[in-house]
């Protein structure tokens, strides 16, 4: 196991820096050290690592993916938005306080040339990571923290990105079935974790999870709607870095090797403020995925 020294180190220095006397009656909370969080404490997402999906009536839907995690998974995708597969698919299935899972609805459409379930990608190596362990207990991981800006479990040298609220993941059929890509689902309910190193996780919503989230939940077996009219269509799925200049977004995530990042986590494990009477003294991993934003 990768020991949480280093974080626990970090933790050690003060949240933030002495208050001028005007401000000594204002609490610190997580969203103020976000707020009053410097430049130096955000790092760019990749342009081509984020998905941009539109969906009818003009909702759109970005996702952060992370090749250093699924990365065969994660090639696919780069793969099927570049052929622009996704263009007039569908959000098939719903399923109350579990996903929203959208593709093919017929299962019929062919894949581009290159396209093929990887062999298992569920985990990795943990050595070579920059891995930030939280020093708090975890139900499904010998340790949680962070790499970058990923949320990451880890245990007996393997390393994998939970399944959290958000958390974008691969559809398949029964082992030993890994799916292509082209079957993708969020977590919309109460983090499912038991699914951890079962599938692959390969992202992270960036924005849009209040259209995700809020989808009529379908009346069939798993949620999957039984009428098509349900479904809600997918006008395109594209890559940021293939949008014309005046509709891409540049979207940063905070670091977690940033001292800032070490304020946040302790501030959100230890609120005391006009709200909160009782700090928690604690953090589940799934409540500490990293801040993200659009670069002002």
């Amino acid at each position: 196991m990768i020991l949480p020294l280093l974080f626990m180190l970090a933790m050690q220095s003060p949240v933030v820096a002495a208050p001028a006397a005007s401000d000594a009656a204002k609490p610190v909370t997580p969203g103020s050290v976000v707020a009053g969080a410097p430049a130096s404490a955000w790092v760019d997402v990749p342009a081509d690592r984020v998905l941009v999906m539109e969906l009818t009536g003009g909702r759109r839907v970005t996702i952060a993916l992370s090749p250093d995690f699924a990365g065969p998974h994660v090639a696919n995708i780069v793969a099927l938005a570049r052929a622009h597969w996704w263009d007039g698919t569908s959000i098939n299935r719903v399923q109350d306080n579990y996903v929203t899972q959208w593709g093919d609805a017929t299962e019929a459409k062919p894949l581009p040339p290159g396209i093929k379930a990887p062999v298992r990608d569920y985990d990795r190596p943990a050595a070579g990571l920059a891995f930030r362990a939280m020093p708090y207990r975890d139900s499904y991981a010998a340790a949680v923290g962070h790499v970058g800006g990923w949320a990451v479990a880890e245990d007996a040298g393997r390393a994998w990105l939970p399944h959290c609220y958000g958390m974008v993941g691969v559809g398949r059929n029964p082992a030993p079935d890994t799916g292509t890509g082209a079957e993708l689902y969020v977590a919309v309910g109460h983090s499912p974790r038991q699914l951890d190193r079962n599938i692959a996780v390969v992202g992270r919503v960036l924005s849009g999870m209040e259209v995700m989230a809020a989808l009529p939940r379908g009346t069939g077996d798993l949620g999957f709607y039984t009428d098509p009219a349900q479904r809600t269509g997918i006008v395109r799925v594209r890559l940021m870095s293939e949008l014309p200049t005046g509709e891409r977004q540049v979207w940063q995530v905070m670091d977690s090797r940033s001292p800032t990042f070490a304020d946040w986590i302790r501030v959100k494990a230890n609120r005391k403020d006009d709200f909160y009477e009782r700090p928690a003294a604690g953090l589940d991993i799934c409540n500490a995925l990293p801040p993200v934003r659009v670069r002002p």
